[in-house]
């Protein structure tokens, strides 16, 4: 998987789960389990209200009409991918496909276990934020994302407990 990189590919709006599920069965169709490694739709965990009032977890796509492949690119990767029915095309000047970078990967919360550092902090340390906005703000941490390497603190904001997402590098242990 050295040579795997994180590519973009436009769908028809819609299509999205439907071209994950044709490109993995041409993955297993083709035998290309050890060139195309991983096809993911992101999505994100949101609460809905619905007319009547009533609340309810959905799960929704974070890109709509764009779908993530991990893979070795060549020249049949492409052409199996490039030629899934759905897909309009990968992202790229003049649909030549360029790889994410790790920083892009961060951002959506996709990195292999592997590359995620340590975070060094766990769930109800007390901090200090040391940068930007919140600076020399303290809270406790409630949530810990190492693929994003962000901690969720709790503050007190206006006499109420407040969830607020900070970069890893802008807190500190309170002492």
């Amino acid at each position: 998987m050295a040579d795997a990189k994180w590519y973009v590919v436009h769908t028809y709006s819609g299509y999205e789960n439907k071209v994950k599920t044709n490109i993995e069965k041409s993955i297993e169709n083709l035998g290309l389990q050890n060139e195309i490694f991983e096809v993911s739709v992101p999505v994100q965990e949101v609460i809905e209200t619905k007319a009547n009032g009533t609340k309810a977890k959905v799960l929704r796509k974070l890109f709509p009409g764009y779908v993530i492949v991990n893979m070795i690119m060549n020249d049949d990767t492409w052409y199996v991918v490039r030629n899934t029915r759905g897909v309009t095309g990968f992202v790229g000047p003049e649909s030549k496909p360029v790889p994410l970078t790790e920083e892009e990967m961060r951002y959506m919360g996709v990195v292999q276990d592997a590359e995620v550092a340590e975070i060094g902090f766990a769930e109800g340390d007390k901090v200090v934020v040391v940068n930007g906005a919140w600076m020399d703000t303290r809270g406790t941490v409630r949530q810990i994302n190492a693929a994003k390497q962000t901690l969720t603190i709790i503050v007190d904001m206006f006499g109420r407990a407040t969830p607020v997402e900070i970069d890893v590098k802008d807190v500190r242990m309170d002492r």
